[in-house]
């Protein structure tokens, strides 16, 4: 499977099939055309161009409903469950965040934030999405077994670069891969500090990834 990091929380997943998360990358970053799309929840910066692309869209249930009034094809799931579409095994975990769905008017609640591990060609990918620490990731770790694990490290509006440390211990995932850092400079962040931090104190290896460039896992 190759990974392509296309800036803040937007991940591009390609294997068997195609799978774009959160879709709403920096300006000028084009997205690939996916053949399924993953949100982790309503806020702007995640659900981006999800209604203009109009793919079928594995999302939280209320966030679903939402995008079906919009003529997207979306396939609602929620906190435990598990969805296979097209091939590719989707289970939802939980996120500390709000949710709301900017885009609608003056705005709605979203239904909750959440988190992915998603399974394709046999490698399992968690995406936490927008969160904070909390201590049940050290479960996500023990039944998923994730083999990468995507960690926001941007403070402000997510857990930052230490508490993301003690998330990638609980997690276990031997690759750590840092997202939502560096858009805005209300979460400026130095990566290479905390891949370093990571490396110096654990077994796991941490990746920093340019926005546009790809890793194959």
């Amino acid at each position: 499977m190759e990974l392509t990091f296309l800036g803040h929380a937007c991940v591009y997943l390609k294997g068997e099939r195609s799978v774009l998360i959160d879709p709403s990358p920096p300006e000028g970053v084009p997205l690939p055309e996916p053949d399924i799309v993953a949100v982790t929840h309503g806020h702007a910066d995640h659900l981006g161009e999800t209604v203009r692309m109009k793919k079928p869209t594995v999302c939280i249930n209320e966030l679903a409903k939402y995008l079906k009034t919009k003529g997207v094809p979306a396939e609602g799931m929620n906190y435990g469950g598990t969805l296979t579409l097209d091939g590719v095994h989707f289970r939802m975990v939980p996120a500390v965040h709000s949710s709301w769905i900017e885009e609608a008017g003056i705005g709605c609640n979203g239904g909750g934030s959440a988190g992915f591990v998603i399974s394709m060609d046999g490698v399992r990918v968690y995406h936490a999405g927008d969160t904070a620490l909390f201590t049940d990731m050290r479960l996500i770790g023990e039944l998923y077994h994730p083999d990468v694990a995507l960690l926001p490290i941007g403070g402000r509006f997510t857990m930052g670069p230490e508490e993301a440390m003690i998330a990638a211990r609980y997690v276990g995932a031997p690759l750590v891969i840092p997202i939502h850092y560096n858009t805005w400079p209300v979460i400026e962040q130095d990566a290479a500090q905390f891949r370093m931090a990571l490396e110096r104190t654990t077994d796991i290896r941490v990746r920093v990834l340019a926005p546009g460039s790809t890793l194959e896992i």
